[in-house]
């Protein structure tokens, strides 16, 4: 099976498993849950059919890992990144000491005023290493890269969350918990 056809099967279950799921005729279950077989079904019936191996192989090789099965191989859910209201039944837990948002050059004089906001989705994604979050950041444009004091945060009784792809989630993340890294060196600036 060819890369360009995972992608789109990503690309199409990131849209109705994190997004529009009622769409196709799916609900989510708590923790964002659907059977394998009520994915296969109603994408089959949406014109945009997926075999059982397809699915397996855009769960095993996507790189951020963005899908799961549970252990039964049963049920699939995207494992953040929802715009829809579900509850992923995630346990807080502790953060590392440091985190890092990517994001494009243009954008940074707002947040180190407001902070860094969920949007549209139900937490703000953080990675625990550099490489990733300007890899998150270079999707718009000219990454910056942004190191978030957790430990801090955490002291100040803000609750983080990490998915099962090793994301780590939180509400919001104030101004002053930022500082900006350079983009190219990785020095702070």
């Amino acid at each position: 099976m060819s890369n360009l056809r995972l992608v789109k099967i990503s690309k199409f279950m990131s849209k109705y498993l994190r997004h529009e799921p009622e769409e196709i005729g799916i609900q989510l279950a708590p923790g964002g849950w659907v059977t394998v077989d009520e994915l296969l079904t109603a994408c089959a019936n949406h014109k945009f059919p997926i075999t059982r191996e397809e699915l397996e192989a855009v769960v095993a090789t996507s790189d951020k890992k963005r899908f799961a099965f549970d252990s039964t191989l049963t049920l699939i859910r995207a494992n953040q990144g929802h715009s829809i209201e579900v509850d992923l039944q995630l346990e807080p837990v502790v953060p590392p000491n440091l985190l890092y948002h990517g994001t494009e050059s243009k954008s940074v004089d707002a947040i180190m005023q407001t902070g860094i906001s969920k949007m549209l989705r139900h937490h703000v994604h953080l990675s625990s290493d550099i490489a990733t979050a300007k890899t998150v950041g270079a999707r718009h444009g000219k990454p910056v890269i942004l190191t978030v004091d957790a430990a801090r945060m955490y002291e100040h009784g803000y609750i983080f969350y990490r998915s099962d792809n090793g994301v780590w989630l939180v509400d919001h993340v104030p101004p002053e918990y930022l500082r900006t890294i350079s983009s190219d060196l990785g020095r702070q600036e």
